[in-house]
């Protein structure tokens, strides 16, 4: 038995559920403070980045009529949320992402503030239709919420690409948002390494493609994209 069989995977998120794929490869989730495999993530191509971005977009039509006022109220939820939920959340960062408690706690409380001031952004926000977040693993929470908020507010849906070394909480979060009224396909996770970004680029539905990571990284995303004819936008 290899050490791996035990170990579960950790789904997508898309039009609002779960979704569980057969993915040509996984990526062995380890804690970096004790080297345990926690869970394996999916390493998907472009149909499952395809479909992430399909649902994503059939969402647009009736996620777009909401005013923004409703659109920040359920951020507003959202953090409330997240808040009855931090140490679970700031536990997942710490056994992904390899920081500190206190650490990982501390971007728990960046997280809220970023949620819970959406509706002063309201007015700077402008829709991009389809937009999807490539994150690193450094701050797997803040990091994404640093563009979907802004971006959700403006009446885009998105798509998450989350590290796969830091999978977990952008799920949790998606589920925290389907719980509090979020529509079907406002939010998505898709999973995977730079085969995924490629299938994200590669979807003609996908209007932008927000980055949030380091510079490394940022280059190879960079390079993708461009192949794609599309801007990476930090």
């Amino acid at each position: 038995m290899k050490e791996t069989d035990d170990i579960l995977a950790v789904p997508l998120w898309i039009n609002g559920h779960a979704f569980l794929t057969m993915a040509p490869a996984f990526f062995d989730v380890r804690d970096p403070r004790s080297g345990l495999i926690r869970r394996r993530t999916p390493l998907c191509g472009a149909g499952q980045a395809a479909t992430a971005v399909d649902a994503a977009a059939a969402a647009l039509p009736a996620w777009r009529s909401l005013t923004v006022a409703e659109r920040a109220q359920l951020l507003a939820t959202l953090a409330d949320a997240l808040a009855g939920y931090g140490s679970h959340f700031a536990g997942l960062i710490a056994e992904e992402s390899g920081q500190p408690d206190a650490a990982a706690a501390a971007e728990v409380e960046t997280a809220l503030c970023l949620l819970r001031r959406a509706a002063d952004e309201a007015t700077v926000a402008s829709d991009g239709g389809v937009v999807a977040i490539v994150c690193d693993d450094r701050t797997p929470l803040a990091g994404l919420l640093q563009h979907a908020v802004p971006t959700l507010l403006a009446g885009s849906t998105v798509v998450a690409k989350p590290s796969p070394k830091a999978p977990s909480v952008a799920v949790a979060l998606a589920e925290l948002m389907a719980q509090g009224g979020f529509l079907a396909g406002a939010f998505n996770v898709l999973h995977g390494d730079l085969e995924a970004i490629e299938g994200l680029c590669a979807a003609p539905a996908l209007g932008r493609l927000l980055f949030s990571g380091d510079a490394a990284l940022r280059r190879r995303v960079a390079e993708i994209a461009g192949r794609h004819g599309r801007q990476l936008v930090d």
